[in-house]
């Protein structure tokens, strides 16, 4: 069983921001799948579902992204998910608007939601999807441009890069975490 976690921040206020950019491919997959989300005693969206031929469990944890963490070792624990089958997809101011990188392990990078994960899952092995935002311009600080909405053209972007996030994590499922590496990180 596969643990498939977008990280975002709840509610309408942070709805198509920069931070949200996990929720909004984790939407784009569950539309694809013809799932929706429902309420769980987790404090989070969640879904059970079969895509690409395997169990799946899609999580939007709800407790704003500097607790998402909490959710998503309960949701682990419950299914008895190994974290190697957990997924996370998560923004990178560190990349240019629409780039994706998939990675295996490492630290936080500064991202608050990735730290709480480290800390309640009690490892850094676990995958990772990054979705590249952009920095913000000198005089805007990261934690206000992370919490702004995308542009118009810049949700374009975003948009059309949804499909090749969900081929990389087909390819993360099906044949393992370095030919998802090997196929979407070099095609950047």
């Amino acid at each position: 069983m596969y643990l498939i976690v977008g990280l975002g921040n709840p509610g309408l206020q942070y709805a198509d921001t920069r931070h949200n950019v996990g929720f909004m491919l984790l939407d784009y997959l569950a539309h694809g799948s013809k799932v929706s989300f429902a309420e769980s005693k987790w404090k989070a969206l969640i879904t059970k579902t079969v895509i690409w031929n395997e169990s799946v469990v899609l999580l939007r944890p709800e407790t704003f992204m500097n607790g998402s963490g909490t959710a998503v070792a309960a949701v682990a624990h419950y299914y008895k998910i190994s974290t190697d089958n957990i997924i996370v997809i998560h923004d990178d101011l560190d990349m240019p608007l629409g780039r994706i990188k998939i990675v295996s392990g490492g630290g936080a990078g500064g991202h608050k939601g990735v730290r709480s994960c480290i800390e309640h899952l009690g490892t850094r092995d676990f995958p990772r999807v990054k979705i590249g935002i952009g920095r913000p311009a000198p005089l805007i600080p990261p934690e206000k441009y992370v919490l702004a909405r995308f542009g118009a053209d810049e949700h374009e972007i975003i948009t059309q890069k949804m499909a090749a996030v969900v081929d990389g994590i087909k390819i993360m499922v099906k044949q393992g975490i370095s030919a998802a590496m090997n196929a979407v990180n070099q095609n950047q």
